[in-house]
C-alpha cells in the first residue's frame, strides 16, 4: 500500500499564545515525519510548538531560540510523533511575522 504523504505549511505565525497558529488538524492516525521553523526576521526569537488533543495542552518544544537567518529542526534522528483524529497541532513565536513553520507527515498510517 503506497503511503500519503503530505505536507502543512504557515507563514508569519502568530505571536499569540492564547491565539496559537494552527498547523495541522489530524483526521485519523498520522505521523509527523518532520517540523522546520525557519527565522526570516531580523532578531533571534523563541518558538512553542503543543499538540491540543481536544481536553488539554501538550508542549512538543516551548521557547526553542532560533537565531536570525536560522532554522530549527524540531524531530531530529528519525523521530516521529502520532497525531489521532481531532488533534490540533498549534504554533507561535515571541515576535510576530517572524516565524515560517513546513509540517511533514503521513497521513491515516493505519489503513
Amino acid at each position: 500500500m503506497a503511503q500519503d504523504f503530505e505536507r502543512t505549511k504557515a507563514a508569519s505565525i502568530s505571536n499569540d499564545s492564547s491565539n496559537p497558529t494552527t498547523l495541522r488538524t489530524s483526521n485519523g492516525d498520522d505521523a509527523i515525519v518532520g517540523i522546520n521553523v525557519a527565522n526570516k526576521g531580523t532578531s533571534q526569537i523563541t518558538v512553542t510548538i503543543l499538540i491540543h488533543d481536544g481536553s488539554a495542552d501538550f508542549i512538543i518544544i516551548k521557547d526553542a531560540p532560533i537565531p536570525v537567518g536560522s532554522s530549527l529542526q524540531v524531530l531530529d534522528g528519525g523521530a516521529k510523533l502520532v497525531m489521532q483524529n481531532n488533534d490540533v497541532m498549534k504554533a507561535y513565536c515571541s515576535t510576530a511575522s517572524s516565524a515560517d513553520v513546513w509540517v511533514s507527515a503521513v497521513d491515516d498510517i493505519s489503513t
